[in-house]
């Protein structure tokens, strides 16, 4: 499509969807409903159904002998389990990051025993003696496989790993020496954000090191003040009459008006580094190059993280895809455009006819369509932006739902991955494995249900004794989980990334369900950022069904181990270990993250809308005497000065830990005027001291800024948004310290033990 054909878009009614049943839909109930007479027939004793499954169960009962438990005592079976895990020990100590020659050793471990794992599943351990264990044990085995097929076709995407941060650098050159600079247009798209996010994601957009830049503000709720904010920071302010197609609608009609020759987007609480310019645009020298795709960070915690009083310990969810799955895919020649902090050639934008519109994930399905007319999509793993994580869990949910239907939406879309033309197949390979992500939610759910089964109606789904779990099970579990997190660069753990997926696995699996049915149910929601909360408030609509799981598990776990305590003979203990032992376990491990998931579910109290950094600057600060004793004529006009440094900072005030001993401590309610200077950044401010205290055996105020002019507010926020390489990694709990913070989460719950920090974070709204 053309500019002129975007500047003049055919104007339609908002006529509501009529429900047409896709293929993707029939393919999907054709399913359900071929599994669901099969299982009506097994249980009506049909003779057919009956005699195939009795076959099957007969070769499971006979396996294979290279499928056999050696005859050697119990304690040599974990001889392969230890040999492997000595084996990655080593070679993670060799390689504390994953290198090609690291990666390739442990993917191939890693492959091996997933093949070896799944035979033995599929060849061993059904449990097809009758209908009733029969559907369970296949189930299992159908959910389990789902996940494995997603995580293989992962490991074998990661063979193919990129990094380019090298590339990067070398590119930039043309940049920084002026040799190449094209025109570009920064897109800024906001709907109903407040003022003061768009305030610091404009002045961090005006701050970026690049002559030729335009920046247009897309406000598509048409408010006034927005536009006199636009007006007074120098920014090209932009709406329409309409928000038709939400996010993906507002930037076709910009893109239609503006003439640069890349564009970059940054929704409206994302902050850029100064040098994303500088590391970005030089891919462009490549003409096959249409995007370059760059991380989230976000500048806040998560609310996982904060609800669990874990806000410096915990990664934000987003950093296991940006630092493995976004690599992969770069490998395969799938990046996913994430709708922010990218910049995107105009000419491969035109190529499509624009953004998306037909799909509540524009971004994602722009890439799509720009890969499939052969350009190349690049992502570059450096954090050169940062935005706001969702405010609360119920925001969290509404932001990951969100993403779950755009992305199925797929199915049912002409740019869907595996269908549309000029893909490779690697690419499809890619874009599978993404999709079927989505799908493992159901997994998930059922492996909280199947050790109910296991008490509630005396099921073994799996039919394996102690011997084949040491031989078979261990050594694939243990490697798994001392690889995870090296294979993420120290992103997750497996045990905090059990509890991230629990958390919303019942909402995500029920709405995969509605978008297979129905996919365009639901329109755009905006997540909400910069909301305010002074209270503890629990989120009952998503822990219902959390808590229903947690009174069964709990009940499921008290019968298990009721029945296990009840063997009475050893003949009948090794028996019920051949599959029921497994119920009491599995339910202990469920009980305790579904403990752990409805503590994240209790929101703590958010009372200051701005975010404040650990921040160290030198300050000096002066007090007029006559301020401290108005009554002494002497003090008049004379100045003290303190020395101190920052330890938090923000745009509205500061904390500072005093050097030095003297100042005069605040009686409550009462406030000194001071002026504070910022030597590092030469700024000087007027505020008032509103708290004194002590930290550390430090003398301590905290300050409030008074009305700061333009160019002290371009300062606060280049000075704590904008500073290249600030936007640090940080590495994960290992797996052991990831246990030991779950005891510590149950045990010390944040909201009966820690509510000295909420007081704390009340006192700093105040400022």
């Amino acid at each position: 499509m053309a500019v002129s054909q975007l500047k003049h878009p055919v104007r339609r009614r908002n006529r509501p969807r009529m429900f047409r049943p896709r293929l993707a839909t029939l393919l999907l109930l054709g399913i359900v409903l071929l599994m669901g007479a099969v299982c009506i027939a097994w249980f009506t004793g049909e003779g057919t159904i009956t005699s195939i499954f009795q076959q099957i169960d007969t070769l499971q009962t006979e396996p294979p002998v290279w499928l056999a438990v050696p005859m050697v005592a119990g304690k040599y079976l974990l001889v392969p389990a230890i040999s492997l895990l000595l084996g990655a020990l080593v070679i993670m100590w060799l390689s504390p990051e994953p290198r090609p020659w690291s990666r390739v050793i442990v993917v191939g471990i890693l492959l091996v025993l997933t093949i070896r794992y799944i035979l033995w599943r599929s060849l061993t351990t059904l449990n097809l003696a009758d209908p009733k264990n029969g559907v369970f044990s296949l189930g299992l085995f159908l959910l389990e496989m789902l996940m494995l097929t997603s995580g293989t076709i992962q490991l074998f995407l990661m063979l193919r790993v990129r990094d380019r941060r090298r590339e990067a650098n070398a590119k930039a050159m043309a940049v920084m020496e002026g040799v190449y600079t094209p025109s570009v247009d920064i897109l800024i798209p906001t709907y109903d954000e407040p003022d003061f996010i768009l305030r610091r994601t404009i002045m961090g957009c005006q701050a970026l090191e690049y002559p030729h830049k335009r920046i247009y503000l897309l406000d598509d709720t048409r408010r006034p003040e927005i536009c006199e904010l636009a007006k007074a920071l120098g920014c090209e302010y932009m709406t329409r009459p309409d928000n038709r197609h939400a996010k993906a609608g507002n930037l076709n009609h910009a893109i239609a008006r503006t003439s640069g020759e890349f564009i970059v987007v940054f929704d409206a609480d994302f902050v850029p580094t100064r040098n994303f310019l500088t590391r970005t645009v030089g891919f462009f020298q490549d003409d096959s190059v249409a995007l370059v795709q760059t991380p989230q960070s976000f500048y806040n915690p998560d609310p996982i993280a904060r609800n669990l009083g874990l806000e410096d310990i915990l990664t934000p969810e987003e950093e296991v895809f940006y630092r493995q799955i976004q690599p992969i895919r770069d490998g395969a020649g799938s990046v996913i455009c994430s709708g922010t902090s990218f910049v995107v050639r105009r000419k491969a934008l035109e190529d499509v006819g624009g953004f998306v519109t037909d799909s509540l994930s524009e971004d994602y399905f722009t890439g799509i369509r720009i890969s499939a007319k052969g350009y190349k999509l690049v992502y570059l793993d450096e954090k050169l932006s940062a935005g706001l994580a969702a405010d609360n869990i119920s925001a969290h949910a509404t932001q990951r739902l969100r993403w779950a239907r755009g992305t199925l939406q797929a199915f049912f879309i002409k740019a869907n991955p595996l269908t549309i033309p000029g893909l490779s197949p690697l690419q499809r390979l890619a874009h599978l494995e993404g999709l079927l992500h989505w799908f493992t939610s159901i997994s998930r759910v059922g492996f909280l249900l199947i050790p109910l089964a296991y008490s509630f109606f005396n099921v073994i789904p799996v039919r394996a004794d102690m011997g084949e779990l040491l031989y078979f099970f261990v050594p694939y579990y243990i490697i798994q989980l001392t690889v995870f997190s090296w294979l993420n660069h120290h992103s997750r753990s497996a045990l905090l990334s059990d509890i991230y997926s629990l958390v919303l696995a019942v909402p995500l699996a029920i709405t995969v369900i509605k978008v297979m049915l129905n996919p365009f149910s639901k329109g755009f929601k905006v997540t909400p950022k910069g909301t305010v909360s002074d209270r503890f408030t629990f989120n009952w609509n998503l822990a219902f069904p959390l808590l229903v799981l947690f009174v069964l598990t709990a009940l499921s776990l008290w019968r298990n181990l009721g029945t296990c305590l009840a063997m009475g003979s050893l003949t009948s203990l090794v028996e019920h270990t051949r599959g029921m032992g497994l119920g009491w376990m599995w339910s202990a491990y469920n009980l305790t993250m579904i403990g752990i998931a409805l503590l994240v579910l209790l929101d703590v109290p958010k009372p200051d809308p701005n975010e404040w950094f650990d921040l160290r600057r030198t300050v000096r600060l002066t007090v007029d005497a006559a301020e401290l004793h108005p009554a002494d004529q002497a003090t008049k006009h004379t100045l003290l000065t303190f020395w101190g440094v920052t330890t938090m900072l923000s745009e509205v005030g500061t904390e500072i830990a005093l050097t030095q001993c003297g100042f005069p401590e605040l009686p409550p309610g009462q406030a000194l005027p001071i002026t504070l200077e910022l030597l590092e950044a030469d700024l000087v401010l007027q505020g008032v001291v509103i708290r004194t205290g002590f930290q550390n055996e430090f003398p301590t105020v905290r300050v409030q800024f008074e009305q700061l002019s333009l160019e002290q507010q371009r300062s606060l926020v280049e000075m704590l948004f904008c500073r290249p390489g600030q936007w640090k990694r940080r590495r994960s709990p290992s797996e052991l310290q990831s246990l030991l913070l779950l005891f510590r989460i149950l045990l010390k719950p944040r909201v009966l033990f820690d509510r000295e920090v909420d007081i704390r974070a009340v006192t700093v709204a105040k400022v």
